[in-house]
């Protein structure tokens, strides 16, 4: 069962791209984030028309979400629990059953960026990182395999850039931030890639500008966190960095995982 993330970086723009990407590589679940669009905009031929159950949760011209599956989806929920006031779409999650019958609880996320640091924008990415700590103890609980894939805006440790020294005041890197983010590995979460390649210089998103997919000068923000049950399914992780040379692409590429489910 292979799930990939990306971050189209909006469906409007990344329509072709996406069409391309679903054809050449026939993900059985795609984790797709900044669609930057609403649920009723989406362009669901696209989707639908390839096989595809499409389940979204957009907003105009910004964020969204949006989980792409073969295989069948239920339990749809929208949203990160824990502030009803928020109204930014990050967070949309769903069982799904693999080709086994076994089922699999999915969360598709992108995370804040939170530049400026400090500020109001790193406030909320802390405090939705900490609204989604929560809940995932409570998704735990239910024991059923659980996979977290999304753009996290994270850079976890200095392996994953490849100019670490650049992003030490960024939010994607600020100590803040990985320390966020290693209280949701201590949940018992496991980072896919990292499993299977403990190395650095693995990438999943370059800047469009200076050249920097030439230069390889990249960082690893998009992640599948696992737990327990899923990550003893976990046969391969991996990225896919060739269509970040197609025409149009986004600045992410996709990152997979492959599971004996």
């Amino acid at each position: 069962m292979k799930i990939a993330t990306f971050n189209i970086n909006g469906i409007k723009a990344r329509a072709e791209t996406l069409a391309r990407w679903l054809d050449e590589s026939a993900p059985d679940v795609a984790l797709l984030q900044e669609i930057k669009s609403t649920d009723e905009s989406f362009p669901r031929d696209l989707i639908e028309g390839r096989g595809y159950q499409l389940e979204t949760h957009g907003q105009k011209g910004f964020n969204g979400v949006a989980i792409v599956s073969r295989l069948p989806l239920s339990d749809i929920r929208r949203g990160l629990p824990g502030d009803d006031s928020d109204e930014q779409a990050r967070w949309i999650e769903a069982d799904v059953t693999a080709p086994s019958g076994r089922k699999l609880h999915l969360a598709c996320l992108y995370l804040p960026n939170g530049n400026p640091a400090p500020g109001p924008k790193y406030d909320y990415k802390l405090a939705w990182m900490a609204r989604m700590q929560a809940h995932v103890q409570n998704l735990l609980a239910r024991e059923m395999p659980l996979v977290l894939g999304g753009d996290y805006n994270v850079i976890p440790t200095p392996l994953d850039a490849a100019r670490p020294q650049a992003w030490t005041e960024d939010a994607l890197h600020r100590l803040p931030t990985r320390q966020a983010f290693r209280q949701l590995l201590a949940l018992g979460l496991s980072d896919a890639l990292r499993l299977r390649h403990p190395q650095g210089g693995l990438y999943s998103f370059w800047d469009y500008q200076a050249g920097a997919y030439a230069r390889n000068d990249g960082i690893r923000i998009d992640h599948h966190l696992l737990s327990p049950q899923a990550a003893d399914l976990l046969t391969e992780a991996w990225i896919d960095a060739a269509p970040r040379a197609w025409d149009k692409p986004s600045d992410h590429v996709p990152v997979w995982i492959d599971l004996a489910a």
